[in-house]
């Protein structure tokens, strides 16, 4: 036990713990705090939680991951290697994107709404490359046998910096003169200011650390290829977001008569936006397979980081298998990442100040969390991964009851503490499980590729469905959607079970 607590002081599980707090910072920046500051301005819940989907770059990350992983950056690569550079620029684009947030009042107008959106869009795919390039830092940085150490170290720092970014954020508002009854945008502008200075943190880190020894430059592709393959990326991009834009009216009549044949609107509007998505979806695939085909895209290059990934994982696992693990992955979070998208809402909406919120939610829930992700992590090596993993799965969905008797027990600081005690806990501890056990999974020869489709798919449904969460509320009250949250968290049981054997 004791040799375990003092892999915790190694120095590469120390640099995860600042890592993991630059990770950390623009989560919340794009869900709860955001959302406090949209239900300030007096926004729709269902607009409110709609906003997530900004956050959905972390779900289709491993579309630009082997950009990220193959391709050099001008004079950045050659001055910091192939982890640090691009770990640099997605922190300045970070930077970026809060600022665009901050200068823009939601209340004002549509067109300032849009912008904010914008801001967050662009939050979420810069933090998102910020995530490919940290882990695959993490996993070529040390052997497997130290990754769930790594994992814990990384959750502290991550929650740390959500830590910042939430608790943080909501002391700032409410001390600069914000309110639910007397709104303050430049509260809540100088609160975003001062969160893209916080990631001059992580911009240290970066500046400091050294590159893993794994990590070598890729260089035996030329600069047209790295350019043609730049084309593929923003060809697929826009793609996807073109016949997002040119479906809209057919999105509008379908769920109209949608409706009219389901006399329910919420369940029409999930089916239409679901289709809606999956067709965007293949349309880029479809651009990007023209461009291979044309030959304008080095299809070598393309074999070998994207295809070449995936049959690794389907040769190695088989068929049947590598589908079983992908539903785990898929599904596992489910459960916590759709109630946390209205977590802060709902403790708003039943009486509870920022203030509270951010001490007790934010403040004393970290703690909570880290001591989850420590306790996950000592158990992961003690007693195996799965152990864990089921455990916290068990968990996560069994904790949502009790904001079930929170809603019905109403503004109570000591119900509130309880349930941030059991609810953050079991997160910590199955995320530390979570991530070791997607880390087993990816071979060091594909590392950024294969995990960001792990960690992509890991919140795809997820988000998806969490954006959503706000119209289940106006639909069914919340009593009901943390029962639903339960519910859907209960397969995900059977799911855990069946992977066991091939669980290291």
């Amino acid at each position: 036990m004791l040799d375990s607590l003092r892999l915790f002081f190694h120095p590469r599980v120390v640099t995860m713990l600042f890592l993991g707090f630059s990770a950390g910072v623009p989560i919340l920046l794009i869900f709860s705090t955001l959302g406090l500051w949209l239900n300030e301005a007096g926004v729709a819940k269902s607009t409110i939680t709609y906003f997530s989907w900004a956050a959905l770059g972390y779900s289709f990350k491993f579309v630009w991951a082997p950009l990220v992983d193959r391709m050099p950056l001008p004079v950045l690569t050659h001055l910091l290697g192939r982890r640090r550079s691009w770990m640099l620029l997605s922190q300045l684009a970070i930077m970026a994107a809060i600022l665009l947030m901050s200068s823009v009042d939601p209340k004002s107008s549509v067109d300032s709404l849009t912008i904010m959106a914008y801001g967050a869009v662009l939050l979420g795919f810069s933090s998102a490359t910020q995530d490919i390039v940290i882990d695959a830092y993490r996993i070529e940085s040390a052997d497997k046998d130290m990754q769930s150490m790594l994992s814990a170290t990384y959750i502290a720092g991550y929650r740390i910096g959500m830590l910042v970014a939430g608790a943080g954020g909501l002391f700032i508002a409410s001390y600069l003169g914000s309110t639910k009854e007397l709104y303050s945008y430049s509260a809540w502008s100088n609160t975003y200011v001062f969160m893209s200075a916080v990631m001059l943190i992580g911009i240290a880190t970066t500046l400091i650390i050294g590159e893993p020894k794994s990590s070598k430059a890729q260089s035996e592709y030329s600069t047209l290829d790295y350019a043609r393959f730049f084309l593929l990326f923003l060809s697929i991009v826009a793609a996807f977001i073109l016949t997002f834009i040119s479906t809209a009216d057919l999105v509008k009549s379908s769920k109209e008569v949608l409706t009219e044949t389901f006399s329910n609107k919420h369940l029409s509007g999930f089916i239409v936006g679901s289709l809606r998505m999956l067709i965007a979806l293949v349309v880029a695939y479809g651009a990007a397979k023209l461009l291979v085909v044309l030959n304008i895209v080095n299809r070598s290059m393309v074999n070998s980081t994207y295809v070449d990934p995936v049959k690794d994982f389907f040769n190695r696992y088989g068929m049947s298998v590598a589908l079983l693990l992908l539903a785990v992955i898929g599904l596992y979070r489910i459960s916590d990442i759709v109630l946390g998208v209205v977590a802060n809402i709902f403790y708003q909406d039943i009486g509870f100040t920022k203030v509270e919120i951010a001490t007790i939610s934010k403040t004393f829930g970290l703690f909570m969390t880290i001591a989850g992700g420590f306790l996950g992590g000592v158990m992961a090596i003690r007693f195996g991964v799965f152990k864990v993993l089921f455990l916290g799965a068990a968990l996560s969905a069994l904790t949502n009851l009790l904001f079930i008797l929170l809603a019905n027990v109403g503004h109570d600081i000591t119900w509130l503490y309880i349930t941030i005690t059991m609810d953050n806990l079991s997160a910590g501890l199955a995320g530390a499980a979570f991530i070791a056990f997607l880390s087993s999974l990816t071979n060091i020869k594909f590392t950024a590729v294969q995990y960001a489709v792990f960690s992509s798919l890991m919140t795809l449904l997820p988000k998806i469905f969490g954006g959503y969460s706000g119209t289940m509320v106006e639909a069914f009250g919340y009593s009901e959607f943390f029962m639903i949250t339960t519910l859907i968290g209960v397969p995900v049981l059977w799911l855990v079970y069946k992977v066991k054997p091939y669980i290291s």
